[in-house]
């Protein structure tokens, strides 16, 4: 079930937001829990049994992670925070990257002359996004940052939470860990602070994003012999728009959803397209993957702390395992090394510092956005010579045009939005217009949320009814 169908529009949160206002204040936590497996088991089926094997496992052993007063049995909780971990892991290497595994295996066999089968495993919905919500429950516990649950219910609610289950943000334990004793109230406040934000993220969901999606899949699927310099440089920028859109969107719609059930979820985005360093960017795009590999992984690395070579290392190894989180694909690996590449060279140069004048920092955002641009190439190219093509064609430039499957698919509508919201995105950095619509109380800031749930969100329950929106960009990771 996507955020994005009749079904979960008319049907599915009407039902959980009345149940939330009906049930009394020791039932809400079950209510959600309730609601989001639901919603997750009616998308993953089967696979949900995995989901509450890891829920189950992850549960007991926060109890045994607790540290005690006197520091007592450290060891027996560092192995036993090193086997949960573990499992969390192995689970996910399993279910997301055998067949992955499987393929390289059968390439190396054939080199040897040899033959190896492949499989192919079912990927389920969100695992990346719930693994990582389970070891950092553990992680946090291990750290005493946060007791463990004692409530199972209240963990599920956690862990299962609908809004951010299966494309994030990704809420550290210790960010949501006040928020879940059943002392929490839920009010009609809550909801009309939500919905706004509900409502501008659906609007850039299914008015923007899958309004280019057509655009960006036609240009990327164009052949090595027909692509051009137009084809390529058209679909690399309605995918850079498109995927924004798609992902902030969601982000935006979870965050609102998280508030209508009244729990808080952490900010994702911050204009990511606005700044002056791939570093910033970073700080900007997907922050709640940032600050979890931060937390969880670069720091307890070293960080910075151990010297130059180290600290290049540790950004390395996390920008690796950043490009294998989004995919089992080559693809996505070369994408995440690019990034991490990016990075160190921004760093050894001493350019991961924002320039001080204006034109410097018009230019270096330009810079940016190109290099943002081409790391979405690998991102969403097929295979790596079709990346390899396509970049070819966006730097040597040619004198061809559209072909004529990219012409139909960029109409005069999707050119004005593709317009529209390449003038959105660049604009000068600044509040989030999500933040602002939720917390903002002047009056321009009212006449924006009932702008956006008027017109807005009408015009895209329009566009939903008719059947013209397709699944979200992220609940393929």
């Amino acid at each position: 079930m996507s955020f994005a169908t009749p079904l979960f529009l008319w049907y599915f949160l009407p039902a959980t937001l009345g149940c939330l206002l009906l049930a009394p204040r020791s039932a809400r936590n079950a209510v959600v829990a309730v609601a989001s497996l639901v919603f997750y088991a009616s998308g993953a089926g089967g696979t949900t049994a995995l989901l509450l094997c890891c829920i189950v496992v992850n549960f007991l052993a926060g109890r045994r992670l607790e540290p005690d007063e006197w520091g007592f049995d450290r060891t027996r909780r560092r192995y036993l925070l090193g086997g949960v971990v573990a499992v969390n892991l192995a689970v996910l290497g399993v279910w997301k990257y055998a067949g992955f595994a499987s393929e390289q295996a059968a390439v190396l066999a054939d080199w040897f002359g040899g033959h190896l089968p492949t499989f192919e495993v079912v990927l389920p919905i969100g695992i990346s996004f719930y693994t990582f919500h389970h070891i950092s429950y553990v992680v946090d516990v291990y750290r005493g940052e946060r007791p463990a649950l004692r409530d199972p219910v209240a963990f599920v609610a956690y862990i299962a939470m609908f809004p951010q289950l299966v494309a994030g943000p990704i809420v550290r334990y210790r960010e949501i860990a006040d928020q879940l004793p059943q002392r929490r109230t839920h009010r009609l406040d809550d909801i009309a602070a939500g919905f706004p934000r509900f409502a501008w993220g659906l609007s850039k969901k299914v008015i923007v994003a899958d309004s280019l999606a057509p655009v960006s899949d036609a240009a990327f699927s164009t052949s090595a012999d027909d692509m051009t310099s137009a084809i390529a440089w058209v679909g690399a920028v309605a995918y850079t728009v498109q995927l924004y859109f798609d992902f902030s969107g969601y982000s935006d719609m979870a965050i609102g959803l998280g508030r209508m059930l009244g729990f808080r979820l952490p900010e994702n985005f911050a204009r990511p397209y606005s700044s002056v360093t791939v570093t910033e960017f970073w700080q900007r795009w997907h922050m709640s993957l940032s600050r979890w590999f931060r937390d969880y992984v670069y720091i307890p690395l070293g960080g910075n702390r151990k010297g130059t070579v180290r600290t290049y290392r540790n950004l390395a190894i996390v920008f690796v395992l950043t490009g294998f989180w989004h995919g089992a694909a080559w693809t996505y690996l070369v994408w995440g090394v690019f990034h991490g590449a990016l990075l160190v060279i921004e760093r050894a140069a001493g350019l991961d510092r924002r320039p001080a004048g204006v034109n410097a920092r018009i230019a270096r955002r330009a810079g940016t956005l190109v290099l943002v641009l081409v790391g979405w190439v690998f991102f969403r190219a097929p295979d790596l010579g079709s990346a390899v093509v396509m970049l070819g064609h966006m730097f040597v430039p040619d004198v061809a045009g559209l072909n004529a499957v990219v012409e139909a698919a960029l109409t005069n509508q999707r050119t004005v939005i593709l317009l529209a919201a390449l003038a959105v995105v660049l604009l000068p950095a600044g509040a989030g217009t999500g933040t602002y619509l939720e917390a903002a109380r002047s009056r321009a800031a009212t006449g924006a949320r009932v702008g956006v749930m008027t017109v807005g969100v009408c015009y895209a329950g329009l566009l939903v009814a008719s059947g013209s929106f397709s699944p979200f960009l992220y609940y393929q990771f």
